[in-house]
């Protein structure tokens, strides 16, 4: 029987042990090629995380909000935008805007900010974007309280349903038209009777609570009220606007 020689099997074991060597470098390159492109991504993370965090503690300090805002600074890298001084874009969304020192006040149940380039001032008491949308959501429920009346999405898009008890009887339902006028303000207009009969000195009471508009409070200057719209839940408040301003109070500043 034929019988290789020793040193072919030597020759053997030599060659194989060729491939397992040379992959060794092979490796090492991919964990350092995985190295470059992880840390800087994790350092960038972590510096988006810090601005994020410091953007949601002003903005919940000079909004008054009860939780803080979620928010959300996107593009890469985000360490460049912070040391050029200006974020490209900023997302925040905040919950249970107060209405303070409003005569009717209309709490702003959710914002959505939109902000392009924000900028911090020199001296940190204030931060502006270029430009910025919001949207404001606004409860059934505030707007009842604020106008003092049980108020429900109307029969046509752009009026709600008001319902007024009476003493004796089933009460009056009107709806009511609802715009968006200067000032970041409401208005009320065009009611009409839906069901139920309205004396005279009913019309002339609703008349009063529907005159005057009501003033959305806490919104960011520069942000112009463009649009009101009824949905199932509530009013739709859209807004845009130029040189947006925030001011954090002073618990913020510190």
């Amino acid at each position: 029987m034929y019988r290789p020689h020793p040193e072919y099997r030597d020759d053997f074991a030599y060659e194989s042990d060729v491939p397992r060597t040379n992959r060794q470098p092979l490796v090492i390159a991919l964990a350092a090629l995985c190295a470059l492109i992880l840390v800087p991504v994790v350092v960038d993370r972590v510096a988006a995380a810090r601005v994020e965090s410091g953007t949601a503690e002003a903005f919940q300090e000079g909004m008054g909000t009860p939780t803080r805002p979620e928010v959300h600074v996107r593009g890469f890298p985000v360490l460049t935008q912070v040391a050029s001084g200006t974020l490209r874009h900023v997302d925040i969304t905040a919950r249970d805007i107060p209405a303070d020192e409003a005569t009717r006040p209309l709490p702003v149940t959710e914002l959505d900010l939109r902000l392009d380039d924000l900028r911090k001032s020199d001296d940190g008491s204030e931060a502006q974007a270029r430009s910025a949308e919001a949207t404001a959501r606004l409860s059934y429920t505030d707007v009842s309280d604020a106008l003092g009346l049980e108020v429900s999405r109307g029969d046509r898009p752009g009026r709600i349903s008001a319902r007024i008890a009476m003493p004796f009887g089933d009460g009056i339902t009107v709806t009511v038209k609802v715009s968006a006028v200067s000032g970041n303000r409401i208005a009320f207009e065009d009611f009409r009777v839906t069901s139920g009969v309205l004396p005279d000195a009913g019309e002339a009471l609703l008349d009063k609570v529907f005159e005057e508009p009501i003033q959305l409070r806490n919104i960011p200057d520069g942000l112009s009220l463009r649009s009101v719209t009824t949905t199932a839940d509530g009013l739709t408040a859209r807004f845009s606007g130029t040189s947006v301003t925030f001011r954090p109070d002073d618990a913020a500043e510190s």
